[in-house]
């Protein structure tokens, strides 16, 4: 049983590093996805760009949109006009309602039937003016919901805008890559059919550092949201984007960093089996530049940041190695005291994976003054920052050497890990576990100099035991935790030899006998294996 794990297997064989899961991707993305995945462009743009009103209040606002769609068909014989100044007036007023603040009438000019003549505008090469509008008006309708953007996909936007991004007026280029970007984050199939139509050259293209600051963000944004989703894009598809994103970390703009981070974090998600993506980031030369952003002033440009840094770690040890070749780990001391829970919590996530590695990495994490404030959050912090400060623990003492783990014992760490034994999740409690159970192991090989096992007399002091034994009374308690707890007792609370084996008459598990047990198949324990050794872990989620 892997309780939903999904471990990232470097090419050195470690298995406890760990990918990000999909749910947990999903839940820390939620908010930006809503705010930021597609962008509406109001009224106090319009209001310099074009001499045009400002935003209304509220109730003003709703009062005049109404008056608005009752003009609509006059708006539509007027834009029928062969009066290219009338029609321009009219495609104003459409773009007009369509940028108001709380819910635009986009489904009423839809009906209306006027996209397709929108969509005929973007055409009119010579007339950039009308170009722009119609653009503007788009880009709005493609603001809505799915039902509305594919509207816009059906009457054929997609290659016209891509055509756009060539055009020689600032503000009609400009406004194609924001139509783009909001197509491109309705979903995956948009964000798949604006890249096959070949969107990335002629958007890369824009990247210069010359370029306009608000088409330099709105680049930016748009390839972030090329980049991003679930099932991911096909890295080949996107990889051109890496060392022009790479670029624009350097600028200073926080907009354009925010972004640029964003979507160097969805590229450096690397689920492949050689880490080719997050090979590609470092080779681009990014590390030592994200590594900078770590210590920003803006939280908005050091969270993604650092979810690129984590996700690096999450390749081999050598990946691992250039992110604390950079000096990361200084930085990351730092985060963890951070205002910002997630922050924080990714920060825990990152020293996780860098503990998963070799005894060397887990050194540096010590030399580098990690393990203290992770355990004070292993002992304070909110729970699901918790949950990772307990794997960054578990993980050092899985590969530690025997003075890395009385060195995290002396920072005590035994009281939190045996407080998890106390929660209501198994996967918590599993890391717990074993980070007790690598101590006690350690514990045990001292007792020829000590007399005794004075972890195991720290872990009953921490209330630890007593914990272990009331998880044995839970009803329908996973049965791997089950056959941990009842063997950790047994081995090093001087439990009864036949202790098992009693347990288990409650257990399912038991008809099939201790034979069967220690399998690779079963889930189980081999009670004939050799006791481990300090950086071995026999037991794998």
């Amino acid at each position: 049983m892997n309780f939903g794990r999904q471990f990232k297997k470097g090419i050195d064989g470690n298995d406890q590093r760990r990918n990000r899961q999909d749910g947990q991707m999903q839940m820390r993305r939620k908010d930006r996805r809503e705010a930021l995945s597609k962008r509406r462009m109001g009224n106090d743009k319009a209001a310099v760009e074009t001499g045009g009103d400002g935003p209304l209040s509220g109730g003003a606002e709703d009062q005049n949109i109404a008056a608005k769609l009752q003009e609509l068909p006059t708006i539509l014989q007027g834009i029928q006009s062969s009066d290219p100044d009338v029609i321009h007036q009219k495609v104003m007023q459409i773009r007009k309602m369509l940028s108001i603040e709380r819910n635009p009438p986009i489904q009423p000019i839809i009906d209306s039937g006027i996209v397709p003549t929108l969509i005929k505008f973007l055409q009119r090469t010579d007339n950039p003016g009308l170009q722009f509008e119609a653009s503007w008006a788009i880009t709005n309708i493609a603001s809505g919901t799915t039902e509305h953007t594919q509207k816009i996909i059906e009457a054929g936007a997609v290659p016209i805008f891509i055509q756009l991004l060539s055009s020689p007026n600032d503000d009609v280029r400009e406004q194609a890559v924001w139509a783009l970007g909001n197509i491109a984050g309705d979903s995956t199939e948009c964000r798949n059919l604006v890249l096959e139509g070949g969107v990335l050259a002629p958007l890369l293209k824009l990247c210069d550092k010359d370029s306009k600051i608000t088409l330099l963000r709105n680049a930016t944004w748009t390839i972030s949201n090329l980049c991003r989703g679930k099932p991911q894009v096909p890295f080949e598809a996107i990889k051109p984007c890496v060392g022009v994103l790479a670029n624009l970390l350097f600028l200073t703009d926080e907009e354009v960093l925010t972004d640029a981070c964003w979507a160097m974090s969805y590229i450096s998600d690397d689920t492949g089996p050689q880490n080719e993506k997050i090979a590609e980031v470092i080779k681009c030369g990014a590390v030592p530049r994200l590594v900078h952003l770590l210590a920003n002033k803006s939280n908005a440009v050091k969270h993604p940041a650092l979810r690129t840094i984590g996700n690096i770690v999450t390749g081999d040890d050598l990946q691992t190695q250039v992110v604390i070749n950079n000096g990361a780990l200084l930085r990351l001391v730092v985060l963890l005291t951070n205002q910002k829970k997630a922050i924080r919590k990714e920060a825990c996530w990152t020293i996780s994976n860098i503990t998963a590695g070799s005894v060397e990495q887990i050194e540096a994490v010590l030399q580098n003054s990690l393990f203290q404030p992770v355990i004070a959050l292993l002992q304070k912090g909110e729970f699901d920052v918790k949950k990772e400060a307990a794997w960054a623990i578990s993980n050092a003492t899985s590969g530690g050497n025997v003075q890395q783990i009385r060195y995290l014992v002396n920072l005590q760490c035994i009281p939190p890990l045996c407080a998890l034994l106390n929660s209501n999740n198994n996967k918590v409690i599993m890391v717990a576990l074993e980070g007790l159970e690598n101590i006690l192991r350690v514990g045990e090989a001292d007792r020829n100099q000590t007399g005794s096992n004075i972890y195991a007399t720290q872990v009953e002091e921490a209330k630890g035991l007593d914990y272990m034994e009331a998880l044995q009374e839970v009803q329908e308690l996973d049965q791997e935790i089950y056959d941990r707890v009842v063997l950790m007792i047994s081995k090093y609370f001087n439990g009864e030899e036949d202790a098992y084996v009693q347990g288990q008459n409650g257990q399912q598990a038991a008809q099939q006998g201790f034979g069967q047990m220690g399998g690779t198949g079963n889930n189980g324990f081999n009670f004939n294996v050799q006791p481990q050794q300090p950086g071995q872990n026999n037991f794998n989620f």
